[in-house]
């Protein structure tokens, strides 16, 4: 019986195979350091601040355009300036618990530096250096102007200290990774400020502004895709409803046709709708807050609503 002969390898084929994997093994590593530093969480540096004298009505007013207290504000008490955090919001992504943003220089933000502050509202970074999630509305928060945050900034640190450290957020991995939010940011962070239509009134401006930066309204009311990110071409036509119950509607002139500029101001002052109906859910909340907002400002933002096209 004839004995098989193994098969032999080319000559030289055995280093053919250490250069092509040490090639791979370069380039992961090269594709790694890359990602590394694209994802570097972006910070304002205090040198970047000039001085300013903080003006503390405005930062009031940034307060309740951008509804804090609906969120930061500890659960089931009624003092709306405690902001104790502690609201959990679930999502596909899992449970994200709302932090204590007080003036408590241990738990809360007390101890926060202006540049912290600014840089967590505009670059969605914490003062340890790390990402924060985009369950935190930066997003928006990105086009206000840095003297609207540092005012608010300064309004914050009137209100009552709430000890207290709120527990970590409980999401699954890969989600618990911070550092690929660094990746997300590259996809739908895009850094920059409002900028006024020179087309449009200074009302409407106004009211875009209010909408679109601290307001946030697109947050809720757009549907996302699969990363959690705002469908650009759909935004203000409604999405889901934050705490899973139902949905949050089109405000676009497809849902609000019918509405005036004096029924949306109305809405915002008092929750009525034009046909005696009342707001349910999580508007509510934003009712609370917009009601004390001026009857000017609510006006400038009907308007703007009201000039929102209707998108398919």
């Amino acid at each position: 019986m004839m004995q098989g002969h193994l098969p032999q390898r080319p000559p030289g084929s055995g280093r053919l195979f250490r250069r092509i994997a040490i090639a791979a093994a370069a380039a992961g590593m090269l594709a790694l350091a890359v990602i590394w530093g694209l994802t570097i969480p972006a910070t304002v540096p205090a040198s970047a601040l000039p001085p300013h004298v903080p003006d503390l009505a405005n930062g009031r007013t940034m307060f309740l355009a951008g509804g804090c207290a609906s969120c930061h504000a500890v659960p089931k008490q009624p003092d709306r300036t405690r902001l104790g955090g502690g609201l959990a919001l679930h999502s596909a992504f899992g449970t994200f618990f709302v932090p204590n943003i007080s003036p408590d220089p241990k738990d809360g933000i007390g101890a926060w530096s202006e540049a912290q502050f600014v840089t967590a509202m505009l670059k969605g970074t914490s003062p340890a250096g790390e990402h924060l999630y985009p369950a935190f509305p930066y997003t928006s928060y990105q086009h206000m102007r840095i003297d609207d945050v540092r005012d608010l900034f300064a309004y914050l640190k009137t209100l009552p200290p709430v000890a207290g450290k709120v527990r970590g957020h409980d999401l699954p991995f890969p989600f618990a990774i911070r550092r690929a939010v660094g990746l997300w940011k590259l996809l739908y962070l895009d850094g920059k400020p409002f900028a006024p239509d020179p087309a449009q009134s200074p009302q409407w401006n106004r009211g875009a502004y209010l909408v679109n930066g601290p307001g946030h309204c697109a947050e809720c009311h757009s549907p996302r895709n699969a990363l959690g990110a705002i469908i650009a071409d759909k935004r203000f036509t409604g999405g889901r409803n934050p705490t899973g119950q139902g949905g949050v509607p089109d405000i676009t002139q497809k849902k609000l046709a019918d509405w005036s500029v004096s029924d949306i101001a109305e809405t915002l002052a008092t929750g009525m709708t034009p046909d005696a109906d009342t707001v349910g859910g999580a508007m509510v909340d934003v009712v609370r807050n917009t009601s004390q907002l001026s009857a000017a400002d609510r006006e400038a933002m009907a308007v703007y609503v009201k000039s929102l096209r209707p998108r398919q």
